[in-house]
C-alpha cells in the first residue's frame, strides 16, 4: 500500500524555498533532502496549520 501525500506539491515547494533547500529538491528530487530538512518542513507545515486554525477561531 502506498503512502498518500497530505501536503500539496505547491505547499512543499513554498516551504522548501522558505527554509532554503529548494535548490536540492530541483536537482535531486524530494529524496535528496536531508532528514533534518524534512523534519523542519513538517514542523513548519504544522506551524502554518496552527496559525490558520487560530485565524479561523477569531
Amino acid at each position: 500500500m502506498g503512502r498518500r501525500g497530505i501536503m500539496s506539491t505547491q505547499m512543499k515547494e513554498e516551504i522548501a524555498k522558505e527554509l532554503g533547500f529548494y535548490d536540492t529538491v530541483q536537482q535531486e528530487g524530494w529524496g535528496g533532502i536531508k532528514a533534518r530538512d524534512a523534519g523542519n518542513m513538517v514542523k513548519r507545515a504544522i506551524e502554518m496549520a496552527e496559525e490558520s486554525m487560530k485565524k479561523g477561531e477569531s
